[in-house]
């Protein structure tokens, strides 16, 4: 099968063997696994550190977002059959989601929304798993609830921050703010439904203050936290929650105390990391997703469909990850 894969780590993006065009065995499943034929991918910030960082003794296959038809299945799978079209984000131990097939535990798998075609869904899975339990399980606000309070959410305009935005939006009676540093990335989280948006190249505090807003609840630092770290302190209110999913260098917990701030950890992979008891609460989670799209609550977060699924493509895509500059998600779709 075809699949894009390197075996260098480091290498910069515009090096033609940073990813690379490659023919690989037809993976088998396993008694839980679908084997997918893969119709779209989109590419995520993970796709990026991890080639950048982790080395390899062989081919390593990267991506964590994949739309597909189960091709086969497991001798215990029981929540979907071969032909149902799907959507998921994959786990880190296993091979990614850049080749024409592709095996994934059925835990944490979801029906693909109907209303969308694969590469507008391939833009979901990641976020969407990331979003909804940081939302809800990490800062523990109830669906529907939230009232009288708010959510800051730094880098609005990314993967994460678009789908949070709407979650929060839709699904919650928080006041959402969101941080953005064009127009038009301030536009594109206004549109996905933040009350107020501020700009996150200047002090946070001060832009909350020029905004006529008080101090928040809760913030969702999902970028660059190690520089923004003093100035979330500062925007939160005695007793607010701080979350966060990206991998500052250090973070010294200290500078909470005074405050009784509270600090929770989003990584959408723990689950299948470590097969926990509640690992099918992905697949509930990304049903609900699904549903909720059709219904026309959440819209795709697509920005840029780069065309078919291959290494100059991908390069592509990753060099826009890493410019920090793209808007929702980069999918690539065929092969």
């Amino acid at each position: 099968m075809k699949a894009i894969a390197y075996t260098q780590h480091g290498l910069p993006i515009d090096d033609p063997r940073s990813l690379i065009d490659v023919d690989l065995p037809m993976p088998l499943p396993g008694p839980r696994d679908l084997l997918v034929q893969v119709h779209a991918v989109s590419v995520n910030p993970v796709d990026t550190k991890i080639r950048a960082n982790s080395p390899t003794d062989g081919w390593r296959v990267l991506g964590w977002d994949a739309v597909g038809v189960v091709h086969a299945v497991g001798t215990d799978v029981t929540l979907f059959k071969p032909g149902d079209e799907v959507f998921y984000a994959g786990a880190l131990k296993r091979p990614g989601t850049n080749s024409e097939y592709h095996v994934v535990d059925e835990r944490v798998v979801g029906h693909k929304p109907r209303s969308l075609n694969a590469a507008q869904a391939a833009a979901l899975p990641l976020t969407a798993i990331t979003a909804w339990e940081l939302l809800f399980d990490r800062l523990g606000v109830p669906e529907g609830g939230g009232e009288g309070q708010s959510l800051l959410i730094v880098g609005a305009a990314g993967g994460v921050g678009s789908m949070l935005t709407q979650l929060a939006r839709q699904l919650t009676r928080l006041t959402v703010i969101g941080t953005a540093s064009r127009p038009e990335t301030a536009d594109w989280v206004r549109q996905l439904g933040a009350h107020h948006v501020i700009d996150h190249r200047q002090p946070l505090a001060d832009e909350l203050r020029n905004a006529n807003l008080p101090p928040v609840d809760m913030v969702a630092s999902l970028t660059h936290t190690d520089t923004h770290y003093p100035q979330i302190i500062e925007a939160l209110r005695p007793q607010g929650r701080l979350a966060l999913i990206d991998d500052p260098a250090t973070l010294d917990a200290v500078p909470l105390k005074s405050k009784s701030l509270s600090l929770h950890w989003e990584l959408m992979f723990t689950r299948s990391l470590f097969e926990t008891p509640d690992m099918v609460r992905q697949h509930e989670l990304l049903e609900r997703v699904s549903a909720l799209v059709d219904e026309g609550v959440l819209k795709t977060t697509l920005s840029e469909d780069l065309g078919p699924i291959n290494a100059a493509n991908l390069r592509r895509a990753h060099a826009l990850i890493e410019s920090h500059r793209a808007r929702g998600k980069v999918v690539l779709s065929g092969f």
